[in-house]
């Protein structure tokens, strides 16, 4: 929750700008970490989520690894402190300039994509008289029940190895002398919020981690991704993910062999709510049949709405007039360029401070300068003590 003194120090602050509760995201970090550790979890925070320097210096102070998606995000992650032992590397489109770097870097793991990747990374370890850990990412044909955009383990997708490709994978571990199997990994969506597919994920690691142990193919590793969503029509009264009930149903449903590790990669669970995108209203246009509410924040500080139709909360900081129902709309030219329609938000006029809320997760972290609009600055709540 913003608070009223916040609110009053926003008044001197240009907007629109990002305004990340730290007190939030350390309780968020403090409830995660404590659930992975009664289980003996490993945890890799997907800085694609959220890469801003103040926010993941945070969550490595948690003991937490780094899970990265391009070979610059592996150079942010090491050069922000995380120990390459606990930089995992996913993609299915990784250069080989970023594959290079990767192995100079030592990272953990790389999360293969494809079998012409495996051969590839094989080859650049080798020419670099290095070997290369790896594990494979599976696709598990599960409907995550998430946006299309942002669902990644349907057979159609372009992510992971299917599992007819098994049998073309265990050939290549046995000649790949340069690679170092590791296991296998798992990500089948995002903002997933119905648990029991995390449990069908669990039973469908069974299954084919089965084919490997039979093939006398040794499992060490079960990465099971990320993807718990976050509650985004609520985020005042529900802050934090549920965490203990997601990793009760994990430890209830999957089977672990002894000496098998266990590693997750959570992203907007542990960053989203602690997120604000903190605007002004610039005019309000009042038409025959609507209000419109425009904001100086468009779709380039928060894309979600316009790429996903994504839901976000919207609040009024400096109204407590009776509720209006208005279009908030952004100043970019295009008509995607909307927060919501038809809200009933308090009674607003020019110069009223708006929040929308849940915008600590692909929020800044995808912020683009189309029609030429700055970049907006992230502000901090300890800063404003």
């Amino acid at each position: 929750m913003i608070t009223k003194q916040q609110v009053e120090a926003f008044g001197s602050i240009e907007t629109p700008f990002y305004f990340y509760d730290m007190d939030l995201l350390r309780q968020t970090l403090e409830c995660y970490k404590a659930q992975i550790d009664k289980y003996g979890y490993n945890a890799h925070y997907a800085l694609k989520a959220n890469a801003n320097d103040r926010i993941i210096d945070t969550i490595r102070s948690y003991g937490l690894g780094a899970d990265c998606v391009s070979g610059n995000e592996v150079k942010l992650a090491v050069r922000s402190g995380f120990d390459p032992q606990k930089i995992v590397y996913a993609g299915v489109g990784k250069s080989d300039k970023e594959i290079k770097a990767a192995l100079r870097a030592g990272i953990f793991s790389f999360n293969c994509e494809s079998v012409p990747e495996i051969k590839i990374i094989n080859d650049l370890a080798a020419g670099m008289g290095k070997r290369a850990r790896i594990s494979i990412r599976v696709n598990p044909d599960i409907d995550a029940h998430t946006h299309k955009y942002i669902s990644t383990g349907l057979k159609e997708n372009k992510f992971g190895i299917s599992p007819w490709a098994f049998q073309e994978v265990a050939g290549l571990l046995s000649c790949c002398k340069n690679i170092e199997f590791l296991g296998l990994h798992f990500h089948v969506g995002s903002q997933i919020t119905e648990l029991p597919v995390f449990a069908l994920l669990c039973r469908r690691i069974e299954e084919l981690q089965r084919w490997f142990i039979e093939h006398e193919i040794p499992i060490r590793n079960l990465n099971l991704g990320g993807g718990l969503g976050i509650n985004y029509q609520d985020p005042i009264g529900d802050p934090v993910a549920h965490f203990e009930d997601y990793f009760k149903l994990i430890h209830q449903n999957l089977v672990v062999r002894p000496g098998q590790n266990v590693h997750f990669e959570p992203g907007r669970a542990l960053v989203g709510q602690c997120g604000h995108l903190i605007s002004r209203v610039l005019y309000v246009k009042v038409g025959r049949e609507k209000k419109f509410a425009i904001l100086d924040a468009g779709m380039n500080d928060l894309i979600r709405p316009a790429l996903y139709q994504a839901y976000h909360d919207i609040e009024n900081l400096t109204s407590t007039g009776r509720k209006l129902r208005y279009d908030v709309v952004g100043p970019v030219c295009e008509s995607s360029d909307c927060w919501g329609t038809r809200r009933m938000i308090s009674a607003c006029k020019r110069g009223d401070l708006f929040a929308i809320h849940s915008a600590g997760a692909y929020g800044q972290v995808m912020a683009m300068k189309y029609n030429q609009r700055d970049l907006a600055k992230a502000v901090y709540s300890d800063d404003l003590k």
